[in-house]
C-alpha cells in the first residue's frame, strides 16, 4: 500500500434480509461478525477515512430471485443496513443489484470523486458479493484489505475458498 494512499472502508450487504433471524437469504456467521464490523467502522471514523456501505437493492421481478430466494428488495426494511451498523449522515450508502459492487453502480465513481486508492472490506458473503467485489476492486487497481474477522460466508468451505482467492489470486491482503 502507498504511504500516502487514501483509504474506504467498505461494508458489504449488511442488511437484515441477511442477518435478520427470519431473513430469506440469511448468513449463519453474519451476526458473529457484527462486532468486528462495528470495530472497524469505528476504527475508520477515528482515522478520517471515508465509510462506504454497499448494499444490494433489487427491483422486486429482478432475475437474481431465479437463483436466489427474492431478498433486498430496493425500499423494504429487508434491504436496509442493520441498526447496529447504521450508516451515519457523512457515510455514502450505495446500491447496487449484482453480486459485485462496482458493476452498474455508483461506486467507482465516489471513489475516483474521493480520490481513494486503499479499500478496506468487510461484509457478507464472503464467496460472492465480498468476492466479486474484491476482485472488480483490483482489476481497477485498487489496493485491498480484507479483514477475515469482519467478513461472512454462507458456508465454512465457500468462506475459506474466498478468502484464499482473494489472496492468493486477486493480491488482496487477507488480515
Amino acid at each position: 500500500m502507498q504511504a500516502n494512499a487514501k483509504t474506504a472502508l467498505v461494508v458489504i450487504d449488511m442488511l437484515n434480509d441477511f442477518i435478520s433471524k427470519d431473513a430469506p437469504l440469511r448468513v449463519p456467521d453474519a451476526e458473529k461478525i457484527v462486532p468486528a464490523v462495528a470495530r472497524r467502522i469505528e476504527q475508520a471514523r477515528a482515522a478520517g477515512d471515508a465509510i462506504i456501505y454497499v448494499c444490494d437493492g433489487h427491483d422486486p421481478d429482478d432475475a437474481e430471485f431465479n437463483l436466489w430466494p427474492p431478498h433486498a428488495v430496493h425500499g423494504t426494511p429487508g434491504a436496509t443496513v442493520i441498526d447496529a451498523l447504521a450508516p451515519q449522515p457523512q457515510d455514502l450508502v450505495i446500491r447496487k443489484q449484482r453480486f459485485s459492487g462496482f458493476y452498474q453502480s455508483e461506486l467507482e465513481a465516489a471513489l475516483r470523486e474521493l480520490g481513494i486508492s486503499h479499500l478496506q472490506v468487510t461484509g457478507t458473503v464472503t464467496n460472492i458479493c465480498v468476492l466479486y467485489t474484491v476482485a472488480d476492486a483490483r482489476a481497477r487497481g485498487y489496493d485491498v484489505t480484507v479483514f477475515r474477522d469482519a467478513v461472512a460466508g454462507l458456508d465454512p468451505e465457500d468462506h475459506r475458498f474466498a478468502l484464499r482467492q482473494m489472496e492468493t489470486v486477486l493480491g488482496a491482503r487477507v488480515v
